[in-house]
């Protein structure tokens, strides 16, 4: 009789053996067909490639200026004063000179007519010390007359009665008295001559001081006039009247600014330059715009020191020719050099820039099927073009526009 030998159930050995198996194989393809990690797809139409070139860099920055005038200057009244009147208004043409402001001022009015009272009074004070002085000369030459004719005659009494003394017709005391007259009488008389001329040398320093506080008076009238005079506000230079700030009515104080005349003897053209470039630019640098298709010259007059939100400020003129009817405030775009023309390794310029600070750049390979990731070194960059001093070159294509989208992957699939 056959015996029935019972199926073994469960999991066999071999079974294990598949399953492993089995399993290691779809790892294995799963880690050889994943997508890889750092890549990523993009879309040619929402990229831009360009061609690395070789040829000539200009560089060369390229600027916004304004037309300003050669120079600016401020109209400041050197009186203070209200405003009567508005001669010319601004736009105005004026040559050196012209009325440009008519101002009042009541209490400078008062100042000229005291000074002028003042300058009277002491006038007539001067002419009434002329007049004591004179009388008490013409009394001190009287003194000096009389006492020269008492001395002369003391002096002869003197005489006679030495004559007599010594003929003993006369007493000794008479004789002493007549001499004794006739020496006071010299000795008055010098000293009269001497207070003569003492008083001569006083009223000389003495009219000679009044006299210059007159004179000095009169220097004061006379620039208190002045001043009334310069309530007329006026042109200091032929120009165009840019700006006059100021109403009827208004109280305005001396030296504070009411406008500006521009001199339209020249233009200047200021710009403003970004930072990154104040250690390149200095006087003299050659500049160029192009107007009316023409091409014309300037050059830096000056550079401010300055830096004011990343930006300092350039001024430029032109050499030669400059465009037909300029305007101020009119704006150019302009082309100032930095230095010479170099050949050089370019790429147009891209917003990748933004990203990679020019680090970096995406390279499309030949069949134009994938960019990869490249370290590359920039040097100069203009308005058009990067000079690339490291890791590209001539013939091969880069994306340009933006990364901001796949900035941290290693390989585009371009599709």
């Amino acid at each position: 009789m056959d015996i029935q030998i019972e199926k073994k159930r469960g999991l066999q050995k071999r079974h294990i053996i598949y399953i492993v198996v089995g399993v290691v194989l779809l790892l294995v393809a799963w880690i050889l067909f994943k997508p890889y990690s750092s890549t990523q797809h993009v879309d040619t139409k929402s990229i831009s490639v360009a061609e690395v070139s070789f040829g000539e860099f200009s560089d060369y920055v390229r600027l916004n200026g304004q037309v300003k005038p050669i120079s600016v200057v401020q109209i400041s009244p050197e009186e203070g004063g209200i405003v009567r009147e508005k001669v010319v208004e601004e736009g105005a043409f004026v040559k050196k000179g012209d009325v440009i402001l008519r101002l009042s001022n009541s209490n400078l009015d008062l100042q000229i007519l005291n000074a002028e009272s003042e300058l009277a009074e002491k006038q007539n004070l001067l002419r009434n010390t002329q007049v004591t002085m004179q009388q008490d000369k013409l009394n001190n030459e009287t003194e000096q007359v009389q006492l020269e004719i008492d001395t002369q005659r003391k002096q002869r009494t003197f005489k006679q009665y030495e004559r007599l003394y010594d003929e003993k017709l006369i007493s000794k005391e008479e004789y002493l008295q007549a001499k004794e007259d006739y020496k006071l009488a010299v000795k008055q008389h010098s000293l009269v001559n001497e207070r003569l001329v003492q008083d001569s040398i006083y009223r000389t320093i003495q009219m000679a001081q009044m006299e210059e506080n007159l004179d000095n008076m009169r220097q004061n009238v006379l620039l208190i006039r002045e001043r009334k005079d310069k309530l007329d506000v006026r042109a200091s230079i032929d120009g165009e009247l840019g700006l006059l700030d100021v109403e009827l009515g208004q109280n305005i104080s001396a030296g504070q600014m009411v406008g500006q005349i521009n001199d339209l003897s020249g233009v200047k053209i200021e710009a403003y330059i970004d930072e990154h470039y104040i250690d390149r630019v200095s006087t003299g640098l050659s500049a160029a715009l192009d107007r009316q298709g023409s091409r014309f010259s300037l050059k830096v007059r000056k550079v401010y020191p300055e830096v004011r939100d990343g930006r300092f400020r350039t001024d430029l003129v032109f050499e030669g020719e400059k465009p037909d009817n300029i305007r101020i405030g009119q704006t150019y775009y302009i082309d100032l050099q930095l230095g010479e023309s170099t050949e050089s390794v370019l790429i147009p310029k891209g917003t990748f820039f933004q990203t990679t600070g020019g680090r970096w750049i995406f390279v499309v390979d030949k069949d134009g099927g994938k960019a990869y990731r490249r370290e590359i070194r920039i040097g100069r960059q203009n308005p058009q073009y990067y000079e690339v001093l490291e890791g590209l070159e001539k013939g091969e294509r880069v994306i340009v526009s933006g990364y901001e989208s796949f900035k941290d992957k290693d390989i585009l699939i371009l599709d």
